[in-house]
């Protein structure tokens, strides 16, 4: 089943100052009038607490909250005029944001497949090429593990990675990954003759784009409709190896250049 899932947080200039756990405090305080008791409602530390009221009065530039003292219960803390706005906003916009999230839910089934889509397009990393696979199997080693993912269309992408990343993606035969390489990790072959290389991954296709630079360019090689691995290689091997447009080719790359990540 597809959950979504979402909070509020308020921000200014890139600085993020009203988040829920932060807007919870200063309700916290307003309805026990102490600090300490807030941050035991909310279950924080009074440390965390005050840190909290610290980052918020800074980027607000005057108190949200006030110390009192004396009276029955011997002090405790209020909010100012300018908290008590800054909390009835946010929680008119955290209404509007639940009366969202509730008809987002109502749409209906979005589609394991479509949500898989969006979790790869919205990881972002240095690296150009990015590929989704299933983990077809593991094989461990004494401080490497090398991980094969099945891209689909017979192909497959080797990775060694450590034991410890296993450990820590959680990784599993049957486990859908991405792989992400570079582009200036990746050679271009043609005419596989039955050479031997040391690189692990050598995967067959087609040259769909060729863009040359001032001294190097970007190979694209198709391996399958939607499966596209480019290359950054010199101008001058581009020329030496006569490449061309529809022409079958190899990406070819070290397993040690493959990093992954997981989409469960």
């Amino acid at each position: 089943m597809i959950e979504i899932n979402s909070s509020l947080s308020l921000s200014t200039a890139g600085r993020s100052w009203g988040s829920a756990r932060r807007m919870a405090l200063l309700a916290a305080i307003a309805e026990h009038g102490s600090i300490s008791a807030a941050a035991r409602h909310i279950n924080i530390t009074y440390k965390a607490a005050w840190d909290a009221i610290e980052t918020m009065n800074n980027l607000a530039g005057e108190p949200l909250v006030e110390r009192t003292t004396g009276g029955a219960g011997g002090g405790g803390a209020r909010l100012t005029q300018r908290a008590n706005e800054l909390l009835r906003h946010f929680q008119a916009y955290d209404r509007m944001h639940q009366r969202f999230m509730n008809r987002l839910s109502q749409i209906g089934q979005f589609g394991a497949n479509n949500v898989e889509l969006l979790q790869a397009m919205m990881l972002q990393t240095s690296a150009r090429n990015n590929l989704q696979g299933v983990i077809s199997a593991i094989k461990t080693g004494a401080v490497n593990d090398e991980i094969i993912l099945d891209i689909g269309h017979e192909q497959q992408i080797v990775a060694s990675i450590t034991s410890e990343s296993t450990q820590n993606l959680g990784l599993k035969i049957g486990q859908k990954a991405l792989a992400f390489l570079k582009a200036s990790s990746v050679l271009v072959g043609v005419n596989n003759d039955g050479a031997t290389l040391s690189a692990r991954n050598q995967l067959a296709g087609k040259i769909t784009r060729i863009i040359p630079g001032a001294v190097n360019a970007e190979v694209s090689i198709e391996l399958a409709p939607g499966q596209t691995v480019t290359a950054t290689i010199t101008l001058e091997s581009v020329r030496r190896l006569g490449l061309q447009e529809n022409q079958v080719a190899y990406a070819i790359f070290k397993a040690s250049s493959v990093m992954l990540a997981t989409l469960e």
